[in-house]
């Protein structure tokens, strides 16, 4: 859905919305039980009069001439019931009478309010808690008598549809226990893992002959990037192939002698002699290999240099180290390089390091093995990782020390000289109640959250404990398995706020 989509139904649904809201305070049912006696009501028996204030500023409720008036009292304290009795105009002592109440509320949560007597009225020890809009059920007893009254109060209380919610984007979840996260951003930059660069340098001086990869190029291990020209390559296997020679005259004058030896042919002496030289002949051959070796050639190289299968006898491969990106070049073809001109830079792209800035007052808050999450907002990316290091000192300048993150980069899109920000879990609070930061609204004079039951919404105030980016801690006014509205709630509090309902008791 487009914004201005969205918009346009928040506005139709700010205008045209029928809900149905606002303080009802109806009675539903009021019946007297008389145990089989007849007590003088006469008609009234079984019928509810209507409800009315009394002296007390309370609602008045009747049955014949015995009536009950129920005061909220909010002076002093937490709300509480007290309720005055009177018959025939006459009040009635309340140590005379058994009450109880039952509030049902949305959600069908329901309390019990048990009462004890007071100087002129029966009154209640438990609070009454917001919001004051419930199902109630009275019954009380008095003498042989006993009555039932029930009837609704509702105070801020909306009808939606689900058809509509759904459409305004009205969404509820269940209020359950969750963790709060203490975090830490601190600013950083995308580099190159320092373990997985390759630095590459000819092993001898010489001429660029040639240059088969560019900036940017794929490579994988084993593959030439260029080939060089050098005069001290040619030397070494010229060397080689003389050692070789060498050593199979040596070899053949050695095997030769042996024979002739053991034939007693010819005196040890000479024996001795052959097999010297062909011992001195190895050993130099094997020197003329390692020279090679150290040159850059493989062991297959060198067999082919053996074999008589080389074309170029100047020419020196220059091969990618390992599988990576070529992030650096430095030579063209003709150009005279030195042993230790760097002519590219390989590096594994797989994953990369986040350097982080961590200034001296964070340091508590980072160590090695942290969870650690990476965000590029300039290009819409967001991963995990773990802290890999930690500077062991604070630069002299800056104040600050350096940290690391290694994240992957599978995809390539972790581009080193990117900014980006580390958010690190320094502390993990464990909570029983939490619900989304976007489902807190204020209303009337404090924090609420609206709390969802099939079409009905009504707002629920609550106590607030710690916060994290995404979660608040709920410390009273919920309970685990609730229903709340966690995304668009303002669209609830906006409707309320439409209907001007007034919050009075």
């Amino acid at each position: 859905m487009e914004k201005k989509e969205f918009i346009g139904i928040c506005i139709v649904l700010l205008l045209g919305l029928t809900v149905a809201v606002g303080v009802s305070t109806t009675e539903k049912k009021a019946v007297v039980s008389e145990h089989g006696h007849d007590h003088g009501h006469g008609d009234h028996a079984g019928h509810a009069h209507e409800a009315n204030v009394g002296p007390h500023g309370g609602k008045v409720i009747k049955d014949g001439m015995f009536h009950v008036e129920l005061v909220l009292y909010e002076k002093g304290g937490p709300p509480h019931f007290r309720v005055y009795v009177s018959n025939d105009g006459k009040p009635v002592d309340p140590k005379e009478v058994k009450l109880s109440i039952e509030l049902e509320r949305l959600g069908e949560k329901t309390t019990t309010f048990d009462f004890k007597a007071g100087p002129d009225y029966l009154y209640s020890e438990k609070a009454v808690e917001e919001p004051h809009s419930f199902f109630v059920k009275i019954l009380a007893q008095w003498k042989d008598q006993e009555f039932d009254w029930q009837y609704t109060q509702y105070e801020d209380r909306l009808t939606l549809s689900p058809e509509l919610a759904e459409k305004v984007r009205i969404e509820s979840e269940t209020a359950a226990p969750g963790v709060i996260r203490t975090v830490k951003t601190l600013p950083g930059e995308i580099a190159l893992n320092g373990d997985r660069v390759a630095h590459v340098v000819p092993r001898v001086p010489g001429i660029v002959v040639e240059t088969r990869k560019s900036l940017g190029d794929h490579v994988q291990k084993g593959d030439v990037l260029a080939v060089i020209s050098a005069r001290e390559l040619a030397d070494a296997r010229s060397k080689y192939l003389v050692a070789l020679e060498r050593e199979k005259l040596a070899r053949y004058n050695f095997e030769r002698g042996e024979k002739l030896w053991e034939k007693q042919t010819i005196p040890e002496k000479e024996f001795l002699t052959t097999q010297k030289a062909f011992l001195e002949e190895k050993i130099e051959l094997a020197s003329a290999a390692r020279k090679l070796a150290t040159l850059g050639l493989s062991e297959e190289e060198i067999n082919e240099v053996a074999e008589g299968n080389v074309t170029h006898i100047t020419h020196s491969l220059i091969r990618a180290p390992f599988d990576g990106v070529i992030v650096k070049k430095h030579l063209s073809p003709g150009e005279w390089v030195k042993d230790d001109a760097e002519l590219f830079v390989v590096a594994d792209l797989t994953d990369v390091w986040v350097e982080i800035t961590v200034y001296s007052k964070d340091l508590a808050s980072i160590h090695v093995g942290q969870k650690a999450s990476v965000f590029a907002d300039c290009a819409g990316l967001e991963t995990e990782g773990t802290v890999s290091y930690v500077e062991p000192f604070v630069g002299e300048q800056s104040r600050t020390a350096k940290a690391r993150v290694v994240i992957p980069n599978t995809d390539g899109k972790w581009r080193p000289g990117l900014f980006a920000k580390v958010r690190l879990v320094s502390k993990e609070h464990p909570a029983p109640l939490v619900v989304r930061n976007e489902a807190i609204q204020t209303f009337h004079t404090g924090k609420v959250v609206f709390v969802n039951y099939e079409d009905q919404y009504e707002p629920r105030p609550v106590t607030l404990g710690l916060s994290d980016e995404t979660f608040t801690e709920v410390l009273t006014g919920l309970d685990p398995g609730d229903r709340y509205v966690a995304r668009n709630s303002f669209i609830v509090k906006a409707e309320l706020g439409k209907a001007g309902v007034v919050h009075e008791h």
